[in-house]
């Protein structure tokens, strides 16, 4: 049974390039190891449901995986074609297809590299790596991450990420890591969501541990948490945020401005919010996930 698959799945794949492009079937079927007669056996048998329904797949998958530059491996182009397309596909299958189509996400990840500081003020690890939230304002948790453009110059882009749905709830971009950087991300969220009194979660960067940033949070009514020296998992949402944004934007593009640079940070972070499905959001963007609890508590 499953050799039946995989020559299916192969005879499909060879139909599929044989339609897109006026390559020979015989040439086809040489690079896929497959005898020309098995092949033409194949396509002229009735179509199994399923074997239609793969077809009519192919180009669903090739269209998305375009449309987002490559980065969307078989989990988030799952649910992408799920959610846009009313369908009901398991990951396998999408797994599969895309394999036949040699399609994988093009993201790759960088490790960060820490600056160690002296803090004025140190606060607990109160957040203790509970990232379980269900009501939007509840946890925040914030960090700064590096970026280059041009010929090594540097810039750094500074954000908040709230725990219940996972949304950007602000975000700064600036040629220097500072504390006007993380303050203005800061007063840009107080502002939005004036009435939101979270605990606030980050590690020990200078900015955190100052006095001036420890009055913020008091004037707010919010209760500051760090993480413990060196221990980045207790921040772990927020890396992988950093993360996530690298593999599928930063590393796959050369930008040779600030402004170019800027530009595709805010636009990746509208995608993400608005754009970007999440299993772990019952398959909805972040805002979307919002809009339903917000619901849920009405």
């Amino acid at each position: 049974m499953l050799s039946q698959v995989r020559y299916e799945a192969t005879y499909l794949a060879i139909s599929d390039l044989h339609e897109m492009e006026p390559y020979p079937i015989s040439q086809l079927c040489d690079l896929a190891g497959v005898q020309r007669s098995s092949y033409y056996k194949w396509l002229n048998r009735k179509e199994s449901d399923n074997e239609i329904f793969n077809k009519a797949l192919l180009p669903l998958i090739r269209d998305a995986y375009e449309e987002k530059g490559g980065i969307l491996g078989y989990r988030q182009m799952t649910i992408k074609l799920n959610r846009e397309h009313q369908l009901n596909v398991n990951h396998k299958r999408i797994y599969r297809l895309m394999d036949i189509l040699h399609l994988k996400s093009v993201c790759r990840r960088k490790r960060k590299n820490y600056v160690h500081s002296t803090p004025e003020i140190t606060a607990e690890n109160v957040l203790n790596r509970d990232f379980n939230s269900t009501e939007f304002g509840t946890k925040w948790l914030t960090d700064v991450t590096e970026m280059k453009y041009g010929i090594q110059s540097k810039a750094y882009l500074s954000a908040i990420l709230d725990l219940a749905d996972k949304s950007i709830v602000s975000f700064v971009v600036g040629h220097s890591n500072n504390n006007e950087l993380v303050f203005r991300t800061f007063d840009i969220a107080h502002k939005s969501y004036p009435d939101a009194s979270p605990l606030f979660h980050s590690d020990r960067g200078f900015q955190y541990t100052s006095k001036q940033f420890r009055k913020k949070l008091d004037d707010a009514g919010m209760t500051q948490s760090m993480s413990r020296v060196s221990r980045c998992i207790d921040n772990g949402p927020m890396e992988s945020f950093w993360g996530m944004m690298k593999s599928e934007m930063y590393y796959l593009n050369k930008f040779d401005s600030y402004e170019d640079l800027e530009a595709a940070i805010k636009e990746y972070i509208d995608y993400y919010n608005n754009g970007r499905y999440q299993k772990r959001l019952n398959r909805m963007t972040p805002l979307e996930y919002r809009r339903y609890l917000l619901g849920s508590a009405a």
